[in-house]
């Protein structure tokens, strides 16, 4: 079991590794848009499915809360949160729809739309980005290496260096700290 844990370490060093060496100035893109969107008045809005839909409440709960310092509030929303939605939404339309829908209703010209998703074609993201491009609003997409939909149509586009799925997901989280800090400072 221990040759495990340090196996399975490693990989997650390996990979963030990467993410350190090849993304620093993509993360960089990201924190000062997600700045420029709190700072001219407008949201962000995160969403993703699973792991990555826990991500975005994550990422979402440090911006209104507070990551390391008391400041006030920002505004994040993440539109995996709403069950009754969500599932209202699948039933009603379909799961493709579930965030295209919710970004017609919060969405507004100024905000960010962040999609996150490990394979980069979540057809739902997908469709959530389109819908958000198509209403003016700032666009960026978390994913894992494959060259996915996500980074075909998002302005700005990290792609962590890994197929595995658990890894990508730590790497996004990661991402995720490291922008709530950049942006928590600058308040």
């Amino acid at each position: 079991m221990k040759r495990k844990i340090e196996k399975l370490l490693k990989e997650s060093i390996d990979v963030k590794k990467k993410v350190l060496e090849n993304k620093v100035k993509e993360i960089e893109k990201l924190a000062s848009a997600m700045l420029e969107t709190i700072k001219t008045g407008h949201k962000i809005l995160l969403f993703g499915n699973g792991g990555s839909a826990t991500d975005s409440m994550h990422i979402a709960a440090e911006l209104v809360g507070r990551f390391k310092k008391e400041r006030k509030a920002l505004p994040a929303i993440a539109l995996t949160a709403n069950i009754s939605t969500i599932t209202a939404l699948g039933n009603d339309y379909n799961f493709e729809y579930i965030f295209e829908r919710q970004l017609e209703a919060f969405g507004n010209r100024g905000d960010m739309a962040i999609g996150i998703s490990t394979s980069g074609s979540s057809k739902n993201v997908v469709a959530g980005i389109l819908k958000a491009s198509k209403m003016g609003l700032k666009t960026a997409a978390l994913t894992g290496n494959k060259i996915g939909k996500l980074c075909k149509i998002a302005d700005i586009c990290i792609r962590v260096p890994s197929s595995n799925t658990p890894r990508i997901q730590e790497a996004h989280i990661a991402i995720g700290h490291i922008v709530c800090e950049l942006i928590e400072d600058a308040f």
